[in-house]
């Protein structure tokens, strides 16, 4: 479906911005549909969605959270690695919606080109989303969070939203096998402008962390490696 929707919205996202997101958002809400009579995944949205510019910071445990992102936020605008922008459809439509590529093998060059980039893109309204933890996680699994959400959330000088999330219980970041349940994606509260750095790493990695483990033993997973029962 992303390569039929793709080819058929690719005219008017190629003329459009707003087409483009309007293409996008046609494919998360089919997903999201699909993945709920296909395979019983309930997806649900908890806290307040942003809708101002601020920087997003979100646990990334597989493709389905950026979908329910990208289909609940007005205008998100991903940071995602660079070798994503040459892939067909995918390029397409980040380039068009203003992602950010960032070469992860570059260390400080990298942090320092995505700024300068975030910079250019956010001439145009939009919530800026970061994945702290620079890729998927699996439930369960440690990894420790990156500086890259730091230096934005400085550099931008705007409030942090972290995000929690349980969805790799039901979608996995590998493997084509999908799990019935209510997959969660909770707004927190914000980070305000302004804090060290080290003082916001801290409150981001803590708050999405101990609320993404509750979100996971909610639905009946032990995140320190015990399954509980329903």
């Amino acid at each position: 479906m992303m390569l039929i929707l793709g080819i058929l919205f690719a005219p008017l996202a190629l003329v459009s911005k707003s087409g483009a997101k309007f293409a996008c958002k046609v494919y998360c809400a089919w997903v999201l549909w699909s993945a709920r009579w296909m395979v019983g995944i309930k997806t649900e949205i908890r806290g307040t969605i942003p809708t101002n510019e601020v920087v997003v910071a979100s646990k990334h445990q597989s493709f389905l959270d950026i979908l329910i992102l990208f289909g609940h936020m007005p205008w998100p605008k991903f940071i995602m690695k660079r070798e994503l922008m040459w892939t067909p459809v995918i390029g397409l439509y980040a380039k068009r919606l203003g992602c950010v590529p960032v070469n992860r093998g570059k260390g400080g060059a990298a942090i320092a080109k995505m700024v300068q980039d975030v910079a250019k893109e956010f001439a145009e309204p939009g919530q800026l989303v970061i994945y702290p933890q620079g890729t998927r996680v699996a439930p369960g699994a440690h990894k420790p969070y990156k500086i890259g959400a730091a230096v934005l959330y400085e550099q931008l000088n705007q409030p942090c939203i972290p995000v929690a999330t349980n969805v790799g219980l039901f979608w996995p970041r590998t493997g084509i096998l999908r799990k019935p349940g209510t997959a969660v994606v909770e707004f927190l509260d914000p980070i305000p402008a302004g804090l060290p750095k080290p003082d916001f790493m801290k409150i981001l990695e803590d708050r999405v962390e101990a609320r993404s483990n509750a979100l996971m033993k909610e639905a009946g997973f032990d995140p320190n490696g015990l399954h509980q029962h329903n």
